[in-house]
């Protein structure tokens, strides 16, 4: 089968959601291939969830300049598509005399970032803000405006306003290969078919220079910077209300202590490099580390509350920034590599620039008539009062059926998640729209369930649901 499109984005991450949805506001045939089974990319999914404020980022850089005008557009796309956001503000304590040194250095990045309120508080104001913070603290860094989102309703949310807007989705495609003539993409190979397209975009995260290599516009390295974090219960007595940070490293933020949109508290990650961009093995040597910084940071945190962890890993980009591409040898090819730890909070921005940057070199944008804005979100359940739930049931008996009993989800929220723009084919895509298996049991009381449930709104055996991409099955063939 061979598809013809105006734009073709490789990457279903949260950049290559974020340039769908916004190339879906005008007159083009636009389509996503991923070689997920489901949106979210590989680093998007599994980061520390942040939309922070620009402040740590290297000033007068392409990723500064990108950044001061991202994180305002978080705020209407949040509202217009009902993502969860959640403005904690981030600390920052010293907790020697070396790293208060490093504080006035950290408050003059800030200010050449235009972030103007990063202030420093006193250790008695820090405690009063953040009782739980090591009361050894020597003062720190107070930025009110940084933001915890949740990441994976980002990038679904997205997708499913692209897709409403016109944008096909082709998951479970890996790009294995193009055809480059005389200066110009004639097709891009995938297993579901082949892909022709005028403009190609290049957002394919730990793997962009890969793609890159195939139309040979490929002057750089990636390489996976593995992070590891837990994940404690929500019951988990010592808490924080403001996100946690230590003194950046070099390659790092540090260890951060997060209080998540969904009553999580996330700990973690390390900074890692490493070869193999499959290796999302946690270990004991790095839990170790995430343990002992995220203990100096706050030392009543309970690691027995953990009830899950997980690798992430961050595309490390040799030589290191934010590159945007618009290649000259390739007509119509786009290149975005080196978005690391800001990509989540860049990602708006980074769309906005990368399609400014293709209508100058000749993308004509027409807007289109009837552009849908809005996303209802899927109604959770568990937020309504009894009264409400007793209405939802009345509407639809699905809703009276428990399914996720730590999560409180019922098997009306699974079958809308299956049967929405871009629907989950998978146990872990389940997982990510609802939250069914997320709580303190993993999924061991309801996947058996949520496994019958797509069997039957998919029309398939049991035998042929997954957990996720691969061969990954959940009941022996």
């Amino acid at each position: 089968m061979t598809y013809n499109k105006d734009v073709l984005v490789i990457g279903a991450g949260a950049v290559g959601t974020a340039i769908a949805r916004e190339l879906s506001k005008f007159r083009l045939e636009v389509m996503v291939v991923d070689k997920n089974d489901d949106v979210g990319g590989d680093a998007s999914k599994s980061c520390s969830s942040c939309c922070s404020t620009e402040s740590t980022v290297a000033p007068f850089t392409l990723e500064s300049k990108i950044a001061q005008s991202s994180r305002p557009l978080f705020y209407h796309l949040c509202e217009d598509l009902d993502i969860p956001i959640h403005y904690c503000g981030s600390i920052t304590p010293a907790l020697n005399e070396y790293q208060l040194s490093q504080i006035p250095a950290m408050l003059e990045k800030a200010f050449n970032n235009g972030v103007y309120d990063a202030e420093y508080l006193t250790h008695d104001e820090l405690m009063e803000l953040e009782p739980n913070l090591n009361p050894e603290n020597l003062g720190g860094v107070y930025n009110p405006r940084d933001a915890q989102i949740s990441q994976f309703m980002l990038v679904i949310a997205q997708a499913e306003n692209a897709a409403e807007n016109g944008v096909e989705f082709l998951l479970d495609a890996p790009v294995t290969g193009m055809d480059v003539k005389n200066g110009k993409i004639e097709a891009v190979h995938t297993p579901k078919g082949d892909i022709k397209a005028k403009w190609v975009i290049n957002a394919a995260g730990l793997y962009c220079d890969e793609i890159a290599r195939m139309v040979d516009e490929c002057d750089f390295t990636v390489h996976p910077r593995k992070g590891q974090f837990f994940v404690l219960s929500k019951d988990t007595p010592v808490k924080v209300s403001h996100t946690i940070l230590s003194i950046p490293e070099k390659n790092t933020r540090g260890t951060l202590v997060i209080p998540t949109v969904d009553g999580n508290i996330l700990v973690g990650p390390t900074a890692e490099d490493i070869v193999d961009k499959t290796d999302k093995k946690t270990t004991a040597e790095g839990l170790k580390k995430v343990t002992e910084m995220a203990h100096s940071l706050v030392p009543g945190l309970r690691m027995e509350d953990t009830i899950t962890q997980f690798v992430g890993l961050r595309p490390a980009r040799e030589p290191e920034g934010y590159n945007i591409l618009v290649s000259e040898k390739v007509k119509g090819y786009v290149g975005i590599s080196g978005i690391r730890s800001s990509g989540l909070t860049c990602s708006l921005g980074i769309a906005k620039y990368t399609i400014h940057e293709m209508q100058k070199a000749g993308l004509e944008l027409k807007r289109k008539d009837g552009f849908i804005s809005k996303r209802r979100g899927i109604v959770k359940f568990s937020d309504k009062t009894d009264a409400e739930k007793q209405k939802l049931i009345e509407g639809n008996s699905l809703y009276g059926k428990i399914i996720c009993r730590c999560e409180q989800i019922t098997e009306a929220e699974i079958v809308e998640a299956i049967h929405r723009p871009v629907g989950a084919k998978t146990i872990d895509a389940v997982k990510r729209r609802v939250r069914a298996g997320m709580g303190r049991c993993q999924g061991g009381f309801c996947s058996p369930l949520v496994i019958e449930i797509l069997a039957r709104e998919l029309g398939c055996d049991p035998e042929d649901i997954r957990k996720r991409s691969g061969a990954s099955f959940m009941l022996e063939r």
